[in-house]
């Protein structure tokens, strides 16, 4: 009941601003664009470590986007957005080292059209009652919006690089022009509940295409959260963003670090500093809250300091850092893992997004929690239409898990991954890359053989 209430309130919401929309003025402007992804994609060792564990896997992603707009005056628009995507595996194992059979079923394994869902569809009302303030209503996207994403960034996770949408409300007050204010509220249901699906399938599970098929599964759990950002530049080249998170995650559908139903407050601050060439970025968050019946307390952040060389031929940047998370420490009443609230993307690697839920106990993709990562990077432009970037990345664990399957239990040493990729602009429509990352585990696992990820990429936008 309370599902149907949340859909009837945003729908006719919705309905409301389109129609209030529609007798703001007379001149009404559109546009539209399309996008076209294409991904062939190369996993190995990616969960466990361990050649004699077969989880090798080899497809194709195929994403289509189609959006429109339209704008009835300067301060009052409606957006809306189409996306699909379907894959096809030409291998696939999973752990138990079963290859599926490719006569047994089509779904899931050839080129099926999958779920068309409305990626975003949001209403955007400016200057508000004449104030400075900005209000956007509905399915809309945070990329890089708050603190470079590290808390918000995919309120979708379960459904890969899909889609990234958060359902919410979010005003913007501009207080003058060195500070805003937003206010944030977030409803993230483990399906989609609040807008149609067009052609629903039940979809195969995570550890066979063929075997098991759900709904397909966006959240972990149902979640909700509220967010307060200031975001002020009174100090001159210093961005200085201030920020509360409340999440709360429930326990219908959760495992390993999300089994129980959860609270989490978490304070912080990201800095960026520029005082060319150099820039320094700094951020630093705290969470306390509930973890089922027991406190939490956890810690996370990072700092990175970046080098540009704009003089010299291919303008070649440079950039060094430390992450830390938080990990749960064995013996005490308290949880200390950090949690990575909204922020489940591949944030640090496409392979590790992985290879971490193993010691979460959730198999839970980019649960970012008890890591340190000593990161190193190096980019240059042999052209004016390629970029090379390469890192280096040491990670370890700040708290030893109980041993299972993967992790050995005794160490703390994840191991090295070194990343390289290649990006080239065919021209302002079509850009390719080629991503490669090769991880050599440490002692935290139980198993040493190398993992791998290959991606390559296609992407057409109009």
């Amino acid at each position: 009941m309370k599902r149907m209430r949340d859909l009837r309130f945003i729908g006719g919401l919705l309905c409301a601003l389109c129609f209030f929309s529609s007798t703001a003025s007379a001149e009404i402007k559109t546009k539209w664009g399309s996008a076209f992804r294409l991904r062939e994609e190369y996993w190995k060792n990616w969960k466990d470590v361990d050649n004699d564990q077969k989880d090798n896997r080899n497809f194709f992603r195929v994403k289509s986007s189609l959006w429109g707009q339209v704008d009835f005056n300067e301060n009052i628009a409606l957006h809306a957005k189409l996306t699909n995507e379907f894959k096809a595996y030409t291998y696939f194992a999973g752990t138990s080292g079963a290859v599926p059979d490719k006569s047994a079923t089509k779904k899931g394994y050839h080129f099926d059209i999958n779920e068309i869902v409305f990626d975003n569809l949001y209403a955007d009302f400016k200057n508000t009652f004449g104030a400075p303030i900005d209000v956007r209503i509905g399915r809309q996207d945070f990329l890089g919006t708050y603190g470079e994403g590290f808390l918000i960034m995919d309120g979708t996770p379960q459904d890969g690089s899909r889609t990234f949408y958060f359902n919410a409300a979010k005003a913007s007050w501009r207080a003058n022009n060195e500070n805003t204010i937003d206010f944030v509220y977030l409803n993230d249901p483990r399906t989609d509940e609040f807008l149609p699906v067009i052609n629903r399938l039940r979809l195969p599970s995570a550890t066979n295409p063929l075997l098991g098929k759900t709904q397909q599964v966006l959240n972990t759990t149902d979640e909700q959260g509220f967010v307060l950002d200031w975001k002020t530049k009174t100090i001159k080249n210093l961005l200085l963003e201030n920020y509360y998170i409340y999440k709360r995650e429930d326990d219908d559908g959760g495992i390993g670090l999300q089994a129980k139903r959860g609270i989490i407050n978490t304070f912080g601050s990201f800095a960026k500093y520029d005082f060319s060439p150099w820039t320094l970025r700094v951020q630093i968050a705290e969470q306390f809250g509930k973890y089922g019946d027991n406190d939490r307390l956890a810690t996370g952040g990072y700092a990175f300091l970046d080098r540009e060389f704009k003089g010299p031929r291919w303008t070649p940047r440079a950039s060094a850092g430390f992450i830390y998370l938080s990990g749960d420490k064995a013996g005490t009443d308290k949880d200390e893992a950090w949690d990575p609230l909204f922020s489940r993307y591949p944030w640090i690697s496409e392979f590790f997004v992985n290879t971490i839920a193993s010691d979460t106990g959730n198999s839970i993709a980019g649960y970012w929690t008890n890591l340190q990562v000593y990161r190193t990077e190096f980019s240059f432009k042999p052209t004016t239409k390629s970029k090379i970037s390469l890192w280096y990345n040491y990670l370890r664990a700040n708290a030893q898990v109980a041993a299972n399957a993967v992790c050995s239990g005794t160490g703390k040493e994840r191991g090295h991954l070194p990343q390289l990729r290649w990006d080239y602009a065919i021209n302002k429509n079509i850009t390719t890359y080629i991503l490669g990352e090769y991880f050599i585990p440490g002692n935290f696992y139980k198993d040493h053989d190398p993992g791998m990820f290959v991606r390559a990429e296609v992407l057409i936008k109009f």
